[in-house]
C-alpha cells in the first residue's frame, strides 16, 4: 500500500481492541453525493492482523484495482454485510439517515456480531454495539477501508446495470453523480424513477 505502513495501517483497529480480543468491524459507505440511485453500506470484520496489499480508500484506487480487491476482502473476511438505502427512502428521511440505515442493515446482515464498530465520519448511526467514528477513516483504518472498497464496487455495479433500463441518462459512466453530462441528460429527459427527488428540487424541470 502506498501511503500506509502495516501498523499505522491497524493503529485504530489495534486501539480499541484491548489486547486483541475484540472482533473490529469497518464501514463505509459509497453515493452519498449522486443524484440518482441508492446509498450503498458495507461492513467488514477481518481476522486480528490481517492486511490486504493494495488496500486503501477506494476513492484512491482504479476500477480495475478496486474489482481485484473486491474478491479478496470477501474471501479473506471473517465476515461480511453490503446493504442499501433506495432513492425513496433517501427523499423522506434525509441522505444522512438513509446512510445510517443502509449502515445497520450492513452490520445486521453480518454472520456473527463484532464487539465494536469503526465507521468512516463525524458521526454514528444508533447501532446495538459499542462504535467510533473516525474522520478520513477509509484512508486510516484498514477494516474501515475494505469496508469502502466492498461498498463501492457494489455500487458501481448496480449503476451500470440501472444504466441498461435508462440508458438515456449514462449511469454507467458517471455512476449518478451530477457531471454536466449528466444534468444536461436530466434537462432532456425529465427525471427518472431513480432519482433522488430532493436532490433536484432547484432545477427547473419543464417535463418532469
Amino acid at each position: 500500500m502506498a501511503e500506509n505502513n502495516e501498523k499505522d495501517f491497524l493503529y485504530y483497529e489495534n486501539l480499541y481492541s484491548e489486547n486483541n480480543t475484540k472482533l473490529v468491524c469497518g464501514i463505509d459507505e459509497a453515493g452519498r453525493g449522486p443524484l440518482a440511485g441508492p446509498v450503498c453500506a458495507a461492513a467488514v470484520v477481518m481476522p486480528y492482523g490481517t492486511i490486504i496489499d493494495g488496500v486503501n480508500d477506494s476513492k484512491k484506487l482504479t476500477e480495475k484495482k478496486r474489482e481485484l480487491l473486491f474478491y479478496t476482502i470477501k474471501e479473506k473476511s471473517l465476515s461480511y454485510g453490503i446493504a442499501f438505502s433506495n432513492e425513496k427512502e433517501i427523499d423522506e428521511v434525509n441522505i444522512l439517515n438513509a446512510t445510517f440505515l443502509a449502515m445497520k442493515r450492513a452490520v445486521k446482515s453480518l454472520k456473527i456480531q463484532p464487539d465494536l464498530i469503526l465507521v468512516d465520519g463525524n458521526r454514528l448511526p444508533d447501532f446495538d454495539i459499542p462504535a467510533k467514528a473516525i474522520i478520513k477513516g477509509d484512508s486510516l483504518s484498514h477494516s474501515i477501508a475494505c469496508a469502502s472498497i466492498l461498498a463501492k464496487v457494489t455500487r458501481d455495479r448496480l449503476m451500470k446495470e440501472l444504466s441498461k433500463k435508462y440508458p438515456e441518462y449514462g449511469f454507467e459512466k458517471h455512476k449518478g453523480y451530477g457531471t454536466k453530462a449528466h444534468y444536461e441528460a436530466i434537462k432532456a429527459n425529465g427525471i427518472c424513477e431513480i432519482h433522488r427527488k430532493t436532490f433536484l428540487k432547484n432545477m427547473n424541470l419543464d417535463n418532469e
